[in-house]
């Protein structure tokens, strides 16, 4: 089966940088995937991109050594599978509160006897190999998000579940759980402290610690608290900060004082 690069790097302890993927467009995606990211996720619950595209854009990113990832948009069985069929390489899986909600996800991402994921790898066998019914439960990450109240109450038994990989903190809804306004690099204390929480609990247990940023001084700021999935802002992200920088030279206004980057 291709090696999965992302986790072979984070199981080294290495800090991965991944790009995430909002506009439903396989060129975009090939363009980010040409820069070097050592992951790129799919963002199928806030981005703009369908199933049908999704796959396209799966496609883009398999030319090179960047690993496909996708966020699905809530728990679904049958979404993950159709999505790992296609070759995502991981799934990070939006809004789990539970034990229970992390166990049916995780089964969802594995074969038997591990899971529930029925057979039929279509495009994800000739992306991945012909030896990945063998493979698969091995190299496949599983991805929780920690973004709710309920998440961070029952965080040790969210961990404990066999078979998870990472976590995964979305700071905006994680904000609003904490009574805050959603944003992205905040320095609240209170939500940078559940999120030196949250890294240190999924260390002890050995799992993947992954969070979202907006800028690469906050990105370094968390890795070194121990952060090793690592997020760097968005494709749209990207081209709004790049336009209204070449614009702002040229004593350009916005037509909005919005600045789209939030996921």
């Amino acid at each position: 089966m291709r090696e999965n690069a992302l986790k072979n790097r984070l199981s080294k302890d290495l800090p991965a940088l991944n790009g995430w993927l909002c506009l439903p467009a396989s060129f975009s995606a090939e363009v980010m995937a040409a820069q070097g990211w050592d992951s790129l996720t799919i963002d199928l619950q806030h981005g703009l991109i369908d199933y049908q595209i999704a796959v396209g854009m799966l496609q883009a990113i398999s030319g090179g050594r960047t690993t496909p990832l996708v966020r699905i948009p809530w728990l679904d069985p049958a979404i993950i599978m159709k999505l790992l069929d296609a070759g995502a390489y991981g799934v990070i899986c939006p809004m789990i509160n539970s034990a229970e909600e992390t166990e049916r996800f995780v089964a969802a991402c594995r074969y038997p006897p591990a899971g529930i994921r029925s057979f039929g790898p279509l495009r994800a066998r000739l992306y991945a190999g012909s030896d990945y019914f063998k493979e698969a439960n091995r190299s496949i990450l599983a991805i929780a998000m920690i973004e709710t109240h309920s998440a961070l109450e029952h965080l040790d038994e969210i961990l404990s579940v066999p078979g998870l990989d990472g976590i995964y903190v979305g700071p905006s809804d994680l904000s609003i759980a904490l009574g805050l306004t959603p944003t992205l690099d905040s320095n609240e204390k209170t939500l940078l402290d559940a999120i030196k929480r949250i890294v240190d609990a999924a260390r002890a247990k050995n799992l993947i610690p992954g969070i979202h940023t907006h800028s690469a001084v906050f990105a370094r700021r968390v890795i070194d608290l121990g952060y090793r999935f690592v997020t760097i802002g968005s494709d749209i992200h990207f081209l709004t900060e790049k336009a209204s920088e070449t614009l702002g030279a040229m004593e350009r206004t916005p037509e909005s004082s919005e600045r789209l980057g939030t996921y």
